[in-house]
């Protein structure tokens, strides 16, 4: 039996993992993708401290070096759903089952896509789901959101101070986000709302030039010259394999000590109900809730 499991293995999941080991418990991280983690599909890095600036991949394989160079055990498995029964908890895997004291669930969370052409060759490229991550980058320039809820109009502020020219593209005729949000937006003066619209393709050459929109209304199809494209039309967290308190968006619910509803059971990163999705935060949270769990099997061996 493993003192600790910890599913998913992004800056949260290692991160944890180190911890664990430096307090000397017998823990295993395990992984389904090869190089895990939102960052890893991040161009370039600069909000992370310590770096000036470095690519996704390469922050993500940094992490994933310290882990294994201090000992933290990295398996392939994917995660089908986790049992607490009699003091442990059994997590059950497309490669069989594990035991363990204690579990972090950090499988972190992805943001919804627009399925359309030219947005998976161009992310990374000109195509971005995070402002706080990439908006210097488009300094000067004209970008587009996609969107109209809180992150969508948050995000759109963040670039207006930024960019040029902010154009936030809405399926509907009236935005979904607080009032204040729109009160904000409706005051800045590089911020236009394009009401009933749809992007229907991303097209460029080697980074974004256009933007292919249909207006939902009059059917008109159009070409909107951007350097950017930013989407917020929703986040999926990865936690459908866990029984535990989430909110209505499927985010877990945690204390301060990052425990879930089910005792001995954590989250930790995006998976989270958090403020901001962010590889700092993200990290953060693996430190706390490592150390949590260790707090927890020191209460269970004195019991």
């Amino acid at each position: 039996m493993y003192d600790l499991i910890i599913i998913g293995g992004g800056p949260a999941g290692l991160t944890a993992g180190i911890y664990a080991v430096r307090y000397g418990m017998d823990t295993v991280v395990l992984e389904k993708n090869v190089l895990p983690g939102q960052i890893a599909a991040t161009d370039m890095v600069e909000n992370y401290t310590g770096f000036t600036a470095i690519s996704g991949p390469e922050l993500m394989q940094r992490f994933k070096e310290h882990a294994e160079t201090v000992g933290v055990k990295i398996e392939s498995a994917e995660v089908s759903s986790i049992i607490s029964e009699d003091g442990k908890k059994v997590v059950v895997t497309d490669s069989g089952t594990l035991e363990s004291k204690t579990v972090i669930i950090a499988t972190g969370a992805n943001p919804k896509k627009l399925g359309i052409p030219g947005e998976k060759e161009f992310m990374g490229k000109g195509v971005s789901y995070c402002a706080t991550c990439d908006a210097p980058f488009y300094k000067g320039k004209t970008v587009i959101v996609v969107g109209g809820g809180e992150s969508a109009l948050t995000d759109a502020l963040i670039l207006s101070n930024v960019v040029k020219k902010v154009y936030i593209i809405h399926r509907r005729d009236k935005l979904r986000a607080s009032r204040i949000l729109q009160e904000r937006v409706s005051r800045k003066p590089n911020i236009e709302i394009v009401w009933d619209t749809v992007p229907e393709e991303i097209q460029g050459k080697t980074g974004v030039e256009n933007v292919i929109l249909r207006n939902l209304k009059t059917r008109d199809v159009y070409t909107l010259q951007v350097d950017g494209v930013f989407v917020y039309i929703g986040i999926r967290p990865g936690t459908e394999f866990i029984d535990v308190k989430k909110n209505s968006s499927g985010f877990i619910l945690t204390n301060e000590k990052l425990e879930t509803s089910i005792p001995g059971i954590y989250a930790a990163g995006d998976c989270r109900d958090t403020s901001i999705w962010q590889v700092v935060t993200a990290v953060a949270d693996g430190a706390v809730a490592a150390v949590s769990a260790h707090e927890y099997i020191m209460e269970l061996d004195e019991q």
